[in-house]
């Protein structure tokens, strides 16, 4: 069953991820109408796909010949598409930022609930190929999660690509929180976090920093053990440092399972070790992870079963950091309420 979709935006993906993708899923995805905040760009990827170049996310949204849209990036407009495609009964595909305010931006989730619209937020780092495969060997030969390791660093420049926010490791702390979450396949129960704070300048923000480390404690159950994580980001490398970014690079996931361990490095390559030894998978051709996205968004839409569980997840990492921050102010371990974070 092919999809007639719009596109709303084209954000820092598009290259690598989204434009690719769509090319070699129009046989499920067609594109049919294109809306970003520059004309020049609209047209040029309106032409790619021979779809129609639109002036307006409203007008296009309430096309009879759109079925779902896809929020590719999160402009001036804010929540402002996302709003029109739950009053014209669209699907939506949300790739914008995953920042959200827990407190003020419930209308959005109640709004989405209410809808009864089917909605997937991106979170690229469950559909790496090594994710995908961590998540078998866990079933199959490592056993239940013990322990989750997860660093990331960046170049400042980086950091500041990725987020338009005062404090640029935050985006990249929420997919890290959304990512042990879904290997682990249970929520955190409490949260102990610390900061090192960085001069903000005269317009800057106090809360801006440049190294995060969250711990993430989850409870055990009957058939699974209790889990403990360590979750760091930092943008503290200058940009004039590149040979200091590799160099001994840490592991994206290190995981310590009941009966092994395992190194990943996203999106392909998984380094495992069990009873038997050593064992090294390169995963690249595998479905690339934007492919795999889009085909789970197909899924989601053509389904007799509505889709909604990924607002419930974007809403827990917020809540989750925002308790970090309380963790911060205290230097203590903060309890999170799991009903809160999953329903308004």
């Amino acid at each position: 069953m092919k999809i007639r979709v719009g596109l709303i935006g084209s954000g820092d993906a598009w290259k690598t991820r989204h434009g690719p993708s769509l090319r070699v899923l129009q046989d499920r995805l067609d594109v049919r109408a294109v809306f970003t905040t520059v004309p020049r760009l609209t047209e040029n990827i309106a032409g790619e796909f021979q779809a129609d170049a639109v002036d307006g996310y409203r007008a296009m949204i309430t096309r009879c010949d759109i079925d779902a849209v896809l929020i590719l990036e999160k402009t001036w407009l804010g929540w402002l598409p996302m709003l029109a495609a739950c009053e014209a009964g669209k699907a939506i595909y949300w790739a914008g930022d995953l920042d959200v305010d827990v407190q003020n931006d419930q209308n959005v989730r109640r709004l989405i609930e209410e809808s009864g619209v089917s909605f997937m937020a991106e979170f690229p780092r469950r559909f790496a190929p090594a994710t995908l495969r961590l998540k078998e060997l866990i079933a199959t030969r490592l056993g239940k999660p013990r322990m989750i390791f997860c660093h990331r660093r960046m170049l400042q420049t980086e950091a500041a690509c990725i987020s338009g926010h005062a404090d640029p490791v935050r985006h990249e702390l929420l997919e890290l929180i959304d990512w042990c979450r879904y290997v682990v396949g249970r929520k955190p129960t409490k949260v102990l976090s610390m900061s090192h704070p960085v001069d903000p300048g005269p317009h800057g923000s106090n809360e801006s920093s440049d190294y995060r480390s969250l711990s993430l404690g989850f409870a055990g159950t009957e058939d699974s053990p209790p889990v403990t994580t360590q979750l760091s980001c930092g943008s503290y490398i200058p940009a004039a440092w590149q040979e200091a970014m590799g160099f001994r690079s840490p592991a994206g996931m290190h995981i310590c399972c009941e009966r092994g361990i395992a190194f990943l490095d996203l999106p392909s390559t998984l380094v495992w070790f069990d009873e038997a030894g050593r064992n090294m998978e390169s995963l690249d051709t595998e479905m690339p992870v934007g492919q795999q996205l889009l085909t789970n968004f197909h899924r989601c839409v053509t389904s007799l079963l509505r889709n909604v569980t990924d607002i419930d997840d974007v809403f827990s990492a917020a809540a989750v950091l925002a308790a970090a921050r309380e963790s911060e102010a205290t230097g203590a371990w903060v309890k999170l309420n799991e009903a809160d974070a999953a329903k308004p």
